[in-house]
Order: structure tokens, then C-alpha cells, then sequence
């Protein structure tokens, strides 16, 4: 007997076992089958949505239809709240949390009465499975149910709990083409779902099941009655505090269709399509100043259109972030008569004289000028390019801050060209202005005055760097300038993978960056200095001894035609573009940036930073004070009795002696000169004259301007050919000149010592050139002066008759 039962036992152990190990392979068989389905048959989770693009604290601005033209707004996990959860958990699924996506008591409960009543009656579809269904749509039958029961494993195995609640509340239908807990939120109650009321959340988790007869905003009296329903039911589930119950019970149901936010439009649309891989955009926009912005945007347009001014554009930019506050693309973007969809801020328009301080500053920096530099503001032609103020009047010698705070273009000119364009070309491609990088080639000494493509957003960033010492830094549209395209679009759209939007540390961090260094703090601070005097033209005839003027350094610009009125501006805390016109391309008389462009900049700051007590920018390391004369703005001679203090950059500005007169051998009664080859034996004196350039001449004379003129050469001199005037080759003095579209040649002879001459038709200065070359010019008909100037201020002149061949 012993025997036996020990070898029952062992029987009985060996069939334990085997069963044991084919329970093991069989799940082992069903874990691999169900790998091979899931590789076999993918569940792609990939739904289309909205893009929502939000201001820097997270205001909704502007919301887009997806695609498929319907609303659904992506739902963010931390904007589902303990009492959204609560609530659709207790209503739709209570054992989310602990099944794996079936729940077999719920199926089973439901085949058993759908059995029993010869009818479906009930699905037992979980909040999963759910999803799975509004995903993959199929036809309500029993193998529908199958398959959603694997897909539904599928999600669970792919996703977390929240993930999948997260998807779901992103899908649910509310009727028409509005899907999704927020997009009926935002539709219909006007607010996020993260401040819904127990009552709203109510409302919103009973019409997924009904959409059709619970059409909310027509429907609100039925809805109020299936609503408190459902809250006695949570009331006697003791799912709330009783009293919230009844708050909620007695609170009415203000539901009804809005339009979506569209705040911002142009950034909107510009970010849309910048990211359009991502559901919300988390926008850089400060929504009261993009609101102040926009109505003082408005308002102003609005009073300038009896001028047949119609639009406008404003970029605000926070100097500390470099992030771009406020955008104004135009006055109002539902305005199509008048072009109100297309954004300013990026359309390419001619800059007028806002270039003139990138000039100034890299004239100093190359030591080319200081800010007492004198320069002639006199007609001139480089080399048949003839330069006029805005006012077509000339100022005669000026200085180099005259100049800037004056917008004069003749000596920003000179500058450019002692300069060269392709030098202020490199600088502008380094300060990343895309029309100029595309038309370099072609450009040339009228770029300075606007003969060059640029963009609102261009200038004002440009400007910034003004307001960062020289230091040029990109913008930031976005909370996260890192977006990318994640590798997996269904990650993100499910929660996973989703990027975060940086906290403000971050973008401190971001601030924080060195930039790229365009021109020197000391060069900066020059051109700040400039820029912020008031005594000057381009400031508006309504602001002149004003408490309203607000202190901050700004430029103007009008550009050819008087198409576009610009006025940018910078203090420590922002900088502020702004341009006026109409996008049609329609010159104004009226339109200039100094009364048109700046009250607007002007209103824009007092609004903004109305008395800002962030203080004014420091004087740079390296700038030192020094005399110079007067005259020229170089280092004194010791014939130099009027000096004044001006601005230098050490180690760098030119320290040249001041040459601005010159010692003349004269008669005792000053009414000729010698050279040295003529000296006379009978007496000679020695006197200092002005050391004036041939167009300072030429402009003296040409309006009388009374100077200290020095006396004709002794006739008598035998070198005159060698040490004298040029002398005119051609033309030929008195001769008639026949001509049918040629050019006329003009040649001169001169001292071994020149090295340029000046040449001039009717006193106007046509073109600098060395003694040697000749110059082909096509004069006009009449009678024709024409002029030769050494560089020695000596000057011969002939006449000719020009007549044309018919």
C-alpha cells in the first residue's frame, strides 16, 4: 500500500506539472500571437489636430480648423483637472484605472442582458475602447466589438492611463465639427478647461452621448434637466461635497456657439506655418501689450485716412529677452479693401534713412569720423549718382552729428563712399537683412538713402542691437525656440513626447546668450548719444516742448515717392519699430516719418514705458573726450584758435592733424598769389587762408557765400602750365559742339603734383577723377560752363554752345 500511494502521488505530481507547463506555453503562445498581431496589424495613433497658438502666459489668441475643417483643440494632460477627471471617470468608465482596457464584468453583464432581451441594450465599452472606436470607426456590430476589444488591448499596452483619458477627451464629438473638451469649452463657454465649473463639466460629459438632441446653445433647457440628472446621481455616490452638488444644481447653463479667439492673426498664421506639426504654439506675445499695440495701431490708421493713409505695422521688442511682445501686422486684418491680411512686418519696403546710424556707426568704428567730423553738405554727383536732402536744401560744412540728427543725405553718402558699399553690404548680411543679401550685386551709394529692399521686422531687430551694445541677437516668436518636428507625430499627438513649453528661467537663460557682435559698444554709444537729442527736424510738430515726449534714441526714414514712413526707437527696456503707408505702394505728399511714423512710435512708449525708471545706457570703456578743431573736427594744429570737445573711440579714431587752412605767398596788398617758382624780389607776404574742397568752392561762390578767396596766380609766372591751373584740353573754349547721342569728352593737364581733379558743367560738381583720365559726360543743350578744380583749390573754366542734330 505504501507503494501505491507514492506512486499516486507522483502521478499525481508528473500531471500537475504538465498541466503547469502547457498552461505556461499556451500563455507564452497567446503573449507571442499577440506580438505578431501587434506587429502585424499597428495601431496608428494619429489624429489630426487644431493649432492653437497662445500668448506668453498661456491666453488663448488665435485658434485654426484642423485639416479636416473641424474644431479639435488639443487638450493638455496638466488641463485635466481632479474634477474633470472625477467627473468623466464616474460617468463613462469608474474601473479606468484598473482594467486592461476590457472590462470582463461589464462585457459580460451586457452579453448576458443583450442575450436575454433579443436586443443590444448595452456595450460595456470602456473609456479605451472608446477611443479605439472614434479612432477606427466601424459599423456597430458584435465583430466590430472584437476587434475594438484588441485594438483596445493594443492602446493599453502602447500608452498610460492618462495618455489614453487624455486622447479620449481630445475626440469626443459635440456635434457639427466641434470635437474634443476644449474645443467645446473654448466654443461654446468661452474658457479653458482647467476653470469649468462642476455644473459646465457636467454639461460637457453627458452631450458626447447624445450630440444630436443635446445640441447645446439650442437646446439649453433639456440640457439643464439630463445635467441634474447626472449630478443627483454623483450626489448619491457621494462623488462631491453635497453643498457643491446643489451650487451646481442651481447655476444656469450660459452655453452658446462664439467665434474662435483670433487675436494676433498675422503671428498666428506665421507660426502656424512655421510649426505646423505642433498643436499649440506657446507664442512670445504679451497679451496686454499686443492688445495696446493693436488699438493704438487702430485708432491712429484711422485718423490719418482722410490723408489717404490706410495702414500700418508695429513690432514691439523686449530688449532683455529679445522676445517680440507685441506684433502688429496691420491696422485691421479684416480690412480687404485695404490690404488688412498682409503683414507688414515682414513685407519688403524701401528703409528711407534708417541705415544712416549702421552707417555712422561703422564710420567710426573703421575710424573714418567722429562725431565733430566736418563734411560738406553741398551739391555733389558721385560719379553721375546726384544726392538731394529731404528738404532740397544744403547745409554747407556740418558735422558728422549734424548730419545724422539732420537725416542729410549728401554726407551720409560721402561717408558710404569713402567707405565703400560692400563694406555696410557685409554688415547688413551679417545683421541677417535677406532682400539685401539677395541683391548685393546690384546695390550701390543710394542704398544709404533707400535703394534697398528691408522688412519692418529687419530694421527694429537691427535697432535692438543699438540697445545691446553693438551686440546683434535673433528674435523669439516662441517660449521654446528649439521646436522641432518630433520623430513621431503620434507621440506627440497622444501626450507622448510632447515638448514643454521653457519657463521664464529658461528664457532668461536664452537672454543671457552673448549674441553676435555687429558694432562697438563704443560706436553704440556714440550713435545713442545721437540719436537722442530732440533738438532736430524729425521730431513731430505736435511734440515739440512736450511733457509727452518720451526718452528714448530714434531714427526716421521716408522712403523715394514717399511710399513709407518709418520711426524705429529704442530705451534700455524696448525697442519699437514702426512703419506707415499703404501696402498698395501709393506715395502720399503728406507721408514722412517725422509726422506721420513717429507720434505713433511716440504713443507707442508713453503707453508702454511711460517713464521708465530702468535708467539710460553707460558710456562705453573706450570712449574718451578730446578737443578738436572746430573746423574740421581733427586733432588741433597750432592754427587751430576754436576748438570744442568731442566724443573719440581710443586706440581707433584718426588722430590726424587739422589741415583746414594754408599758407599763401601773397602781394602787401593781398591781391595776388605766388608759387614758389615766382616769387617776387620787390616783396612778398606770407598769409593763412581757408583750406576749402572745390564743392565747398563751388557752393560759395554758386550763393554768394562770403569766404576768404585766394587772390589769382601772378600771370606773369612762367610755370604756369606746370604749377598752375588745369588746363582744359577739351572742349575747346567758345567752340559749338554738334551732337547726335555721343558723349563729350572732357581732359585735362595738370601739375605733376595733382592727384585729382574736380570736374564741373554750369558749377554743379559732376565727377572727381585723377589728371590723367578722361571723362566722357552727355551736357545739356545750350550754353555750357564747364569747370576743372585741382586738388589745390586752383580752377579753369571754358565755355561751348552745345546744339543738337535733328
Amino acid at each position: 500500500m505504501p507503494n501505491a500511494s507514492k506512486t499516486a502521488k507522483q502521478l499525481l505530481e508528473s500531471a500537475l506539472s504538465m498541466t503547469k507547463k502547457r498552461a505556461f506555453w499556451l500563455s507564452a503562445g497567446f503573449f507571442i500571437a499577440l506580438l505578431l498581431i501587434d506587429l502585424a496589424f499597428p495601431f496608428r495613433v494619429n489624429p489630426r489636430y487644431s493649432t492653437l497658438v497662445t500668448a506668453s502666459d498661456g491666453t488663448v489668441l488665435h485658434a485654426f480648423l484642423n485639416e479636416e475643417d473641424k474644431w479639435r483643440l488639443y487638450t493638455e494632460l496638466d488641463e485635466i483637472t481632479p474634477l474633470l477627471r472625477q467627473t468623466i471617470l464616474q460617468k463613462e468608465d469608474r474601473y479606468f484605472y484598473y482594467h486592461f482596457g476590457i472590462n470582463p464584468v461589464s462585457v459580460g453583464r451586457a452579453l448576458a442582458k443583450n442575450l436575454t432581451t433579443g436586443r443590444r441594450t448595452s456595450g460595456a465599452s470602456t473609456i479605451t475602447m472608446q477611443v479605439v472606436r472614434l479612432l477606427e470607426p466601424r459599423k456597430r456590430t458584435y465583430g466590430s466589438k472584437i476587434i475594438e476589444m484588441l485594438r483596445a488591448m493594443q492602446l493599453e499596452w502602447h500608452y498610460s492611463k492618462d495618455e489614453i483619458l487624455q486622447l479620449y477627451l481630445n475626440l469626443i464629438p459635440y456635434g457639427s465639427n466641434v470635437e474634443g473638451i476644449k474645443s467645446a469649452s473654448m466654443l461654446y463657454f468661452g474658457k479653458l478647461p482647467q476653470v469649468l465649473s462642476l455644473a459646465e463639466i457636467t454639461t460637457l460629459t453627458i452631450i458626447p452621448n447624445r450630440p444630436s438632441s443635446l445640441r447645446l446653445g439650442r437646446k439649453n433647457p433639456y440640457i439643464v434637466q439630463e445635467r441634474n440628472k447626472w449630478l443627483r446621481r454623483f450626489e448619491k455616490a457621494a462623488l462631491f461635497d453635497p453643498q457643491v452638488i446643489e451650487d451646481a444644481l442651481r447655476e444656469p447653463l450660459r452655453a452658446e456657439r462664439r467665434e474662435a479667439p483670433k487675436l494676433a492673426p498675422h503671428l498666428a498664421i506665421r507660426l502656424r506655418k512655421q510649426y505646423p506639426q505642433l498643436p499649440i504654439v506657446r507664442s512670445t506675445l504679451v497679451p496686454a501689450r499686443q492688445t495696446q499695440a493693436e488699438q493704438l495701431t487702430r485708432n491712429y490708421v484711422n485718423r490719418l485716412r482722410s490723408m489717404n493713409i490706410h495702414n500700418a505695422a508695429v513690432v514691439v521688442i523686449n530688449n532683455e529677452t529679445m522676445n517680440v511682445e507685441a506684433y502688429v501686422g496691420s491696422a485691421d486684418f479684416n480690412n480687404p479693401y485695404d490690404g488688412g491680411q498682409v503683414d507688414g512686418v515682414r513685407a519688403v519696403r524701401s528703409p528711407g534713412s534708417t541705415l544712416k546710424p549702421l552707417l555712422y556707426a561703422v564710420g567710426f568704428d573703421k575710424g573714418l569720423i567722429t562725431p565733430k567730423t566736418a563734411l560738406n553738405d553741398v551739391p555733389t554727383n558721385f560719379g553721375g549718382f546726384e544726392p538731394e536732402n529731404f528738404d532740397r536744401r544744403f547745409n554747407g560744412k556740418v558735422t558728422v552729428e549734424f548730419a545724422l540728427a539732420n537725416s542729410l543725405n549728401i554726407p551720409a553718402v560721402k561717408v558710404l563712399s569713402d567707405l565703400t558699399p560692400s563694406v555696410l553690404i557685409d554688415y547688413l548680411k551679417k545683421a541677417d537683412f535677406q532682400t539685401v543679401k539677395k541683391q548685393s550685386a546690384g546695390l550701390g551709394l543710394s542704398m544709404i538713402l533707400g535703394g534697398c529692399g528691408v522688412t519692418l521686422e529687419e530694421l527694429t531687430r537691427l535697432f535692438a542691437a543699438f540697445a545691446h551694445e553693438g551686440q546683434w541677437k535673433g528674435l523669439h516668436y516662441t517660449m521654446d525656440d528649439k521646436l522641432n518636428a518630433p520623430s513621431s507625430p503620434a507621440l506627440l499627438l497622444a501626450g507622448k513626447g510632447s515638448r514643454k513649453t521653457s519657463h521664464p528661467k529658461d528664457e532668461n537663460a536664452r537672454a543671457e546668450g552673448v549674441g553676435e557682435r555687429l558694432i562697438s559698444p563704443e560706436a553704440t554709444y556714440l550713435i545713442t548719444s545721437i540719436l537722442t537729442q530732440v533738438t532736430r527736424p524729425d521730431l513731430p510738430n505736435n511734440f515739440d516742448n512736450t511733457y509727452h515726449l518720451p526718452r528714448i534714441a530714434w531714427k526716421t526714414g521716408t522712403s523715394y515717392g514717399k511710399k513709407d514712413a518709418w520711426s524705429i526707437g529704442y530705451n534700455r527696456r524696448f525697442t519699437v519699430g514702426v512703419w506707415v503707408g499703404n501696402f498698395s505702394g501709393a506715395g502720399v505728399p503728406e507721408l514722412n516719418g517725422a509726422n506721420i511714423a513717429t507720434p505713433l512710435l511716440f504713443d507707442i512708449f508713453n503707453t508702454l514705458d511711460y517713464n521708465s525708471p530702468t535708467g539710460w545706457f553707460k558710456s562705453a570703456p573706450d570712449v574718451v573726450r578730446r578737443k578738436v578743431c572746430a573746423e574740421s573736427g581733427d586733432v588741433p594744429s597750432e592754427f587751430c584758435t576754436h576748438q570744442l570737445l568731442d566724443y573719440a573711440i581710443m586706440g581707433v579714431s584718426s588722430t590726424r592733424k587739422c589741415q583746414h587752412v594754408k599758407w599763401v605767398f601773397t602781394d602787401p596788398t593781398g591781391q595776388r598769389s605766388y608759387c614758389t617758382e615766382c616769387l617776387p624780389d620787390s616783396g612778398y607776404i606770407k598769409k593763412l587762408y581757408p583750406n576749402l574742397a572745390p564743392e565747398l568752392i563751388a557752393y560759395y561762390e554758386l550763393n554768394r557765400v562770403p569766404y576768404a578767396k585766394i587772390p589769382p596766380h601772378n600771370p606773369a609766372c612762367t610755370r604756369v602750365l606746370e604749377v598752375g591751373a588745369p588746363v582744359i584740353i577739351s572742349p575747346n573754349d567758345g567752340s559749338e559742339y554738334f551732337l547726335e547721342g555721343q558723349q563729350l569728352q572732357l581732359a585735362c593737364q595738370a601739375a605733376n603734383d595733382v592727384k585729382e581733379v574736380y570736374w564741373y558743367l554750369n558749377d554743379r560738381l559732376y565727377q572727381k577723377t585723377s589728371p590723367q583720365q578722361p571723362l566722357f559726360v552727355t551736357p545739356p543743350l545750350g550754353k555750357v560752363k564747364i569747370s576743372c578744380s585741382d586738388d589745390k583749390g586752383r580752377n579753369t573754366d571754358v565755355r561751348i554752345n552745345v546744339i543738337a542734330v535733328n
